[in-house]
This record gives structure tokens, C-alpha cells and sequence, in this order.
């Protein structure tokens, strides 16, 4: 990489970094790309070489940390001894509830900006080195390598999202209606139960 390439990395950086700070802080609303570029100490005029709009930076660190979470929860599948297809897809899940829980802040950004598009284009452009393979390669080898068939592998994913999301997102940040592991032992047979639906036998 040359000096010049470094240079807009670590000021794209800066940008995201400082974003990222003030959204969770004040919120996107009551932040301001002035805001953002003084918190980065650069000029303002320099936020347009990165980005047209603060909800284009939004849309990035959405899809940035997503893919950071999905991609921590992948790397613990591949160390693990997780054989079958249903306990991997319930494996990755819990990995990333345990790591929402654990970073409310994060969970607070993701859940009320995350749409499905933005996930998808998140975990399946995710490539953290050239060497491994994307989300969406990743994904697909989970399909293939449980030896059996599956109708509309990408409805089934999303359900699965849609669920987990829209329960736990309440139960991290009020601890309502009930708590984590309380939600686990209900919601873990409904993902099994849909895993099967969409089994062709």
C-alpha cells in the first residue's frame, strides 16, 4: 500500500471512528457531519471525498459492524467440533447473541439500522483476507455440507434473523419479557423447528 493509499485509509478511519462515537452518543439525528469531521480533527470539506451524506456512514458502519460480528462467530464455528448442520446454525447464533449482549451499545446501533439488505450485503461480501472465503461461500458450504437438500436457503436465513432481531433485541436492553437464557431455551427449538420446514425430504 502507498503513503497515499495509507493516508485515505487512516482518514476514512478517522471519519467512521469519530461517526461511530457521536451516533452511539447523541444519535444519528442530533449529530451533524460538522460534528463528525471536528471529533477527527480534519477539515470538513474532506468528508465528501469518502462519503455524499452521515446516513451513507451510517449504512458503512452498519455493514461493517455486522460483518465484524458475523465474521467473530464464524472464526469460533471453524475452532469448534460442531458437526451437524443444525447445531452450527445454532452455534453461530448464540455466539452472536453472547456478543450483542455483551456490547448493548452495539446491539442498540445495529438492531434499529439493520435492514435485511444491509445485512446481506454485509455478511456476504465479508472477506477478511484473500485466502478464505466470502459469508455467502461460507454459508453455502454449511448447506452443502450437511448432505441435504434445503428449499430457499436465503428465506430460511433471513427468518432466522428476522426472528432472533426482533426477540432479542428487547430481552438484551430491558430484560423483558424475560432474560437471555430464559429466551435461548425458547427461541433455539423454533429455529430447529424452521430449520426442518425447509428440509426437502
Amino acid at each position: 500500500m502507498s503513503k497515499v493509499d495509507e493516508n485515505k485509509r487512516k482518514k476514512k478511519g478517522a471519519i467512521t471512528d469519530s461517526a461511530f462515537s457521536l451516533f452511539i452518543q447523541k444519535g444519528i439525528n442530533a449529530t451533524s457531519i460538522a460534528d463528525i469531521m471536528q471529533k477527527a480533527q480534519l477539515a470538513k470539506g474532506t468528508f465528501y471525498l469518502y462519503f455524499k451524506d452521515k446516513y451513507e456512514v451510517r449504512d458503512y458502519l452498519v455493514r461493517k459492524k455486522a460483518a465484524q460480528v458475523f465474521d467473530k462467530a464464524k472464526i469460533a464455528l471453524e475452532q469448534s467440533n460442531v458437526k451437524e448442520f443444525e447445531e452450527k446454525i445454532l452455534f453461530l447464533v448464540d455466539h452472536i447473541l453472547n456478543q450483542l449482549n455483551d456490547n448493548k451499545l452495539l446491539l442498540r446501533f445495529i438492531s434499529k439500522n439493520l435492514s435485511w439488505g444491509i445485512f446481506r450485503n454485509a455478511i456476504m461480501n465479508m472477506q477478511m483476507d484473500e485466502n478464505s472465503p466470502n459469508a455467502e461461500e461460507f454459508i453455502e458450504s454449511l448447506f452443502e455440507e450437511s448432505g441435504k437438500q434445503y428449499r430457499d436457503s436465503e428465506m430460511l436465513i433471513f427468518m432466522i434473523i428476522e426472528l432472533v432481531n426482533s426477540t432479542a433485541h428487547s430481552v438484551i436492553l430491558y430484560k423483558q419479557p424475560v432474560e437471555l437464557d430464559e429466551l435461548k431455551e425458547s427461541l433455539y427449538p423454533i429455529i430447529r423447528q424452521m430449520i426442518r420446514s425447509f428440509e426437502i425430504e
